[in-house]
């Protein structure tokens, strides 16, 4: 269970939303497996047709920029997830 207390300040004063869903307790469980299986599957099918892809910051770095990238996501500033690539 994760229980705790979250200042949320920054979020709200940015306008951010915030989405949790807990798929992984009836897993652990084995409650509804079937229907996890079916969420993943059509997952699965709109990533193969090209209609759902993550959501990438346009800027890369380098592995040697690791120190940049990092600055730049306590920055608040990145679009989306932030790659380093090789």
């Amino acid at each position: 269970m994760a229980l705790g207390q979250y200042d949320m300040t920054l979020a709200h004063l940015r306008g951010l939303s915030l989405h949790v869903i807990f798929m992984l307790i009836p897993l652990l469980y084995n409650r509804n497996r079937s229907h996890h299986g079916q969420v993943l599957g059509e997952a699965a099918r709109l990533v193969d047709a090209g209609k759902l892809r993550p959501l990438l910051d346009p800027r890369r770095f380098g592995f040697g920029e690791d120190a940049k990238a990092h600055r730049l996501m306590e920055s608040g500033e990145h679009v989306g997830k932030i790659v380093l690539e090789k």
